[in-house]
């Protein structure tokens, strides 16, 4: 007996749409060590994590992937000097794991403050994670604001002494590179880091501060570079929380002029305003 098996149009037309999914799935992860691997930079408080989370995630759908069950088809690693220091969360901006939704990071809570970690070690950790990251599949994600860490790593620095003495580090970037930057203008970005600024005083930045003086001395790099300082003066009479959230964002705005000079000088790099960098981006992980 021959039995026909009829299938109404929108299961075959679900069927077919699951199957482009797992194809162009499979086809991009065969594809995936020639994919560029993205770099997103711009000064503080200019959106780079949130970018590269919106990537991730929207590279996954497109892909098929099962973020219900953790596959997504970009990973995170973060640039940041600073995040790279345990329990220094709110005053280094971390993402949450809320804010994250579900994208793996890589780069945040590496050491202790007052532990020793260099360029040498952010690009020899940040190489063995873009190496697995890629044995998965999936597509690594550079983000931050840290211009040595970055050029360390898209520059290819060679770390021998011979090097150093020729001093030929910044000679030609990788081809495996794509910068996209976060433009924003003086006063957007002005806006945007007080707008920061009292996000972090309205959190449990006096508590996180109190509890690192009691573990880490003020005379630590990783103390003193960083918001703390300031708090501590406010919890100690000497600033009222105004002139706290003033100071901060001046000092902030001195790393961001830092950071642009920095980044200017690279030409590789593709500056683009926020709003417009997510769609330039996907455009080149079609």
């Amino acid at each position: 007996m021959l039995f026909r098996l009829i299938l109404k149009p929108t299961l075959i037309a679900n069927v077919k749409s699951n199957l482009e999914l797992c194809l162009k799935k499979e086809q991009s992860r065969g594809n995936n060590d020639q994919e560029k691997i993205l770099v997103i930079i711009g000064p503080t408080a200019s959106g780079k994590t949130g970018l590269a989370i919106d990537v991730a995630l929207e590279l996954s759908r497109l892909r098929g992937c099962d973020m219900a069950a953790g596959d997504f088809a970009a990973e995170v690693i973060s640039a940041d000097s600073r995040a790279i220091y345990k329990g220094m969360d709110i005053g280094t901006a971390k993402p949450t794991l809320e804010e994250m939704q579900g994208v793996p990071h890589w780069g945040i809570d590496l050491v202790e403050p007052d532990e020793r970690f260099t360029v040498y070690d952010f690009v020899k950790y940040a190489r063995e994670k873009i190496t697995e990251i890629r044995e998965r599949g999936h597509l690594p994600i550079i983000a931050g604001g840290t211009g040595l860490y970055v050029d360390a790593l898209v520059y290819d620095y060679d770390f021998s002494s011979d090097a150093k003495e020729s001093q030929r580090d910044r000679a030609e970037m990788s081809d495996d590179y794509l910068i996209v930057g976060i433009d924003w203008s003086r006063e957007q970005l002005r806006e945007r880091l007080q707008l920061r600024a009292e996000i972090f005083f309205d959190q449990a930045i006096e508590e996180e501060t109190r509890r690192l003086a009691e573990k880490y001395d003020w005379s630590l790099q990783s103390m003193r570079s960083n918001i703390y300082p300031i708090v501590r003066d406010m919890m100690a009479g000497k600033l009222s929380r105004e002139e706290a959230i003033k100071l901060f964002v001046l000092d902030d705005w001195h790393l961001a002029k830092r950071q642009l000079t920095w980044f200017k000088r690279n030409k590789n790099i593709h500056w683009l305003p926020l709003n417009e960098a997510k769609k330039w981006v996907m455009e080149q992980y079609k």
